[in-house]
């Protein structure tokens, strides 16, 4: 059942997403935050929807948390470690979704100091999700403010974004500006 369903999510709503990202005009970032992390995450929120209304059973809870750690280690380091080619990283999109991340994963420990989770609660998390939402429609603009406050003394905001950490291949990780530095 469980591989059927990631078949039914990779072959029709993954691609169906695609179609849906190119009408509205979504930049690649944008969508592979919201959209393509939604079509991705299709078979953990069925198996945990099985799993709390059909089961009742806990599995939810521990699929939504478990796949989540198993894609921010193990997924970026598999990918880093036997990439052909040098997998850049560049810090905006690491530090928004970080921030994220760690509000929600708060905001979630903070709920279930009583073992359950209320309607409010639940709500609550819904809501952090359609702020990221928004926070990312207007992601552009955000990062270019950031990056003007934070490189105004050093007068190179227009160079910022080609400030990256890079992964090589054989999981080795370095600065570009620094190798540009060292080279040039």
């Amino acid at each position: 059942m469980f591989v059927a369903l990631a078949i039914v999510c990779d072959e029709f709503f993954v691609p169906s997403l695609d179609v849906i990202i190119e009408k509205l005009g979504i930049t690649d970032d944008v969508a592979g935050a919201t959209f393509m992390a939604a079509g991705g995450s299709a078979p953990e929120l069925f198996t945990s929807v099985i799993g709390v209304f059909v089961s009742f059973d806990d599995v939810g809870i521990g699929t939504i948390v478990g796949s989540a750690v198993f894609n921010i280690l193990f997924v970026i380091g598999m990918c880093a470690l036997f990439s052909k080619t040098l997998l850049t990283l560049t810090w905006w999109p690491l530090f928004r979704d970080c921030t994220f991340y760690s509000v929600s994963l708060l905001t979630l420990i903070y709920f279930f100091r009583d073992n359950l989770i209320w309607w409010w609660e639940a709500l609550t998390l819904f809501i952090i999700y359609i702020a990221y939402a928004v926070f990312m429609k207007f992601n552009q603009q955000v990062e270019r403010c950031v990056k003007k406050i934070i490189y105004k003394n050093k007068g190179n905001a227009a160079n910022s974004s080609e400030t990256s950490m890079a992964t090589q291949p054989g999981g080795s990780v370095t600065s570009r500006a620094a190798s540009e530095r060292r080279s040039g």
